[in-house]
């Protein structure tokens, strides 16, 4: 359909840029002899995923066994959960997946790692197992002084295969201090390395190091002894990527397309989008950005939400009629994609949108 027919809000998506993007990382992996295991969190979509496979991706990483089991559904065959996995119902799950996948899962902890065993054990299956390492985020992951012992216990669980080391920092972490992405990303990844390097010094194969998120992926990859990097913003971009210096206004390929329901006065607008639409979890003047999302074509910015309306504060001369349709570019985009049920593939080229299904969206276990 052409888009004057999609009905507002709905999710838009520039398929060049989107392209673009898929091709551009594609392109840096593969000249530094990296993998890339695009995060699938982004888009939560197969036909998404689909295009980062045929562009050369190796394999895909989720945040829950829920989203992996959906792509799994869909032929994908060899997924890395970067998530602990804690609880035994949870840990079934994963030997079932197993069964199914190359299933790849992460621990941080002896408790997740007895619990994955006997589950692995009850269906005499192969868990595939990642150790990850707090690099400085201080949200999941051994410090780099305990790995061992947690490596130790993996390569002593029956069912259960060491894979090796992953670590997530990103670039927004206590400690940053505003440095580049690029200087983080080069330390992040050299830590790991460091770390690979010790255990196999000791006899024991690493065979993955996964570092990497969109911020600090493209720097990660050049570091020698990496395997893999797993960004997942970039298929699409946003403000804070903007922000980060990750990507361009004009590489960013999803914007939100809201109308114009309400004038309240000269330098405010009301779109019929709100929080139920657009992200809230992002402060955005910790981020010292303007507001939630910024208007493409308009000097417009999202400052204000409630359920189902969106205020615009309008930079002088701005002038929006009601019924104006208008398209911002959010803040987050990983969590507004996950508030849609779909959206909407946009070939500008022969002016066709086809709407595609968010199959992973909610998955929370």
């Amino acid at each position: 359909m052409h888009i004057s027919l999609v009905s507002t809000p709905a999710l838009i998506i520039d398929e060049q840029r989107l392209d673009a993007n898929i091709a551009r990382w594609q392109s840096h992996v593969n000249q530094h002899g990296v993998a890339l295991r695009p995060h699938i969190k982004t888009h939560k979509t197969i036909e998404i995923a689909q295009k980062q496979r045929a562009a050369g991706a190796r394999g895909i990483t989720s945040a829950k066994l829920s989203e992996a089991e959906c792509f799994i559904d869909a032929g994908f065959d060899d997924v890395f959960v970067a998530y602990p996995i804690i609880g035994i119902d949870k840990c079934r799950h994963a030997a079932r997946l197993a069964q199914r996948s190359r299933l790849i899962v992460a621990v941080d902890s002896l408790h997740g790692v007895a619990q994955l065993s006997a589950a692995a054990a009850e269906i005499n299956v192969e868990l595939h197992v990642r150790v990850e390492v707090d690099s400085g985020l201080h949200r999941c992951g051994v410090h780099p002084d305990h790995v061992n012992l947690l490596v130790d216990a993996v390569v002593q669980s029956p069912h259960l295969v060491f894979d090796g080391l992953f670590t997530y920092r990103g670039a927004w972490f206590a400690g940053s201090n505003g440095r580049h992405p690029h200087d983080l990303g080069i330390e992040e990844a050299t830590l790991l390395v460091q770390i690979a390097d010790q255990i196999r010094q000791r006899g024991i194969a690493v065979h993955a190091v996964s570092v990497g998120s969109t911020p600090t992926g493209l720097s990660a990859a050049t570091v020698p002894g990496v395997t893999e990097i797993r960004p997942g913003t970039y298929v699409f971009g946003d403000d804070m990527q903007i922000h980060a210096q990750s990507c361009t206004p004009s590489q960013v390929a999803l914007s939100i397309l809201c109308t114009v329901i309400s004038r309240p006065d000269a330098r405010t607008a009301t779109v019929d989008a709100g929080s139920k639409t657009f992200s809230g979890d992002v402060n955005f003047e910790r981020m010292n950005l303007k507001g939630y999302a910024t208007a493409v074509d308009y000097d417009a910015t999202l400052v204000r939400m409630s359920e189902e309306h969106g205020v615009l504060a309008l930079a002088e001369g701005v002038d929006l009629l009601i019924g104006t349709r208008i398209a911002l570019r959010p803040i987050h985009v990983c969590t507004t994609v996950n508030l849609s049920d779909e959206l909407y593939l946009c070939d500008y080229g022969i002016d066709d949108c086809r709407p595609i299904s968010v199959v992973a969206r909610g998955k929370r276990w």
